[in-house]
């Protein structure tokens, strides 16, 4: 059992490692095929754009989310400090990466809670796998909020990532059965997040029959957890991982595009994040356009994260201009007003987003 817990935490930072150094991100998120109608006329004032908005009841200064990213091993501390330091600066909510090593071993609980730590007043989110949750139910979903003292909790679907891992859980079973209950049971809203595979309209459903307070679609196009899988089997010299790098690589593009799925997703409920190859502020203003309540983003602050404070602000600043630009081209004042943009829609993305799904957008 020790030595599981080590490699839970050992793992951390692997993940942290190969994401920053390594060339992870996979596919198309389909964000080139959605193209705003310009506004030539757009009768509002750019310097007065209001990026405010809430979710889940809890007012925000902007619609970028601080997706999870890390925490359960000494090393990844200070990114996640650094990280909170700036969700509390710009009034963003932010989310922890896995818990599990925390939960499995205490004593690195402080990787997580430094979050709290550095951001007093943030909307912050905790994180637990499915097939954890199951394993050990309700009591180590309180143990994870109370870490972080978060707002939320999500719970992470990662089955291409475990089918790929050594270690991975292979079993699938369960889970649902599990949501549900926390749902039911628990005292904070439970947000449900894919990890770069996107979610469909039925599995949609499923979750929001299950009581989830939303969705994080977290689509195919970005970082690609198989992809790293298949860099931490190409790095390690244990028999059969050979086979498992080659598996990664085969199944990086595996999962649905995030504006797909955030269109699928978008057309059972709401509210709803959208994930997966956003990399820019007009990215986030497309999937407002379309109805997203919260965009997330976790390799492009990963980066400036490790380097320093200024270089994280730098990064979040580029991202809030591009939006701001953007939404000031297309006369939208507020974020609700960005919502009523017009979009075109082309290429693949258009293909393969059902014709009788309007996912609250104009076409």
């Amino acid at each position: 059992m020790a030595d599981k817990k080590k490699l839970t935490s050992s793992r951390k930072l692997d993940h942290l490692r190969i994401c920053a150094e390594e060339d992870v991100e996979s596919g198309d998120p389909g964000f080139a095929d959605v193209r705003f109608v310009h506004n030539a006329l757009p009768e509002c004032d750019m310097g007065a754009i209001d990026l405010r908005t809430r979710f889940l009841g809890h007012p925000l200064s902007s619609p970028l989310f601080i997706s999870a990213m890390t925490g359960g091993h000494p090393g990844t501390t200070e990114v996640n400090a650094r990280l909170a330091r700036a969700a509390e600066e710009y009034g963003l909510a932010m989310g922890v990466g896995s818990q599990r090593a925390a939960l499995e071993k205490p004593a690195l609980a402080d990787t997580f809670s430094v979050v709290r730590d550095n951001a007093p007043r943030a909307f912050l989110v905790g994180n637990l796998g499915a097939a954890q949750l199951r394993d050990h139910g309700i009591e180590w979903a309180d143990r994870a909020v109370d870490m972080i003292e978060a707002d939320a909790l999500a719970i992470h679907l990662n089955f291409l990532q475990e089918a790929i891992q050594p270690e991975g859980d292979h079993d699938a079973t369960g889970c649902l059965a599990a949501i549900a209950e926390l749902c039911r049971d628990f005292k904070k809203p439970v947000i449900v997040k894919e990890t770069g595979c996107g979610i469909s309209a039925n599995t949609a459903r499923q979750l929001w029959s299950a009581g989830v307070s939303a969705i994080d679609v977290a689509g195919w196009g970005g970082t690609s957890w198989a992809a790293v899988e298949s860099v931490r089997a190409r790095e390690s010299r244990r028999a059969g991982d050979t086979v498992l790098r080659s598996l990664g690589q085969d199944f990086a593009c595996w999962g649905i595009p995030t504006v797909v799925s955030l269109a699928e997703v978008l057309a059972t409920g709401s509210p709803v994040i959208a994930s997966g190859g956003i990399r820019s502020g007009t990215d986030i203003a497309k999937g407002l356009a379309f109805g997203a309540d919260l965009c997330g983003m976790a390799l492009p602050l990963l980066k400036p994260a490790m380097e320093s404070d200024d270089a994280l602000r730098q990064a979040i600043g580029t991202v809030h201009r591009e939006l701001t630009v953007t939404m000031f081209l297309t006369g939208s004042a507020r974020i609700a007003d960005l919502r009523k943009a017009q979009v075109h829609i082309t290429g693949r993305t258009r293909q393969m987003i059902d014709k009788d799904n309007p996912a609250r957008i104009k076409r």
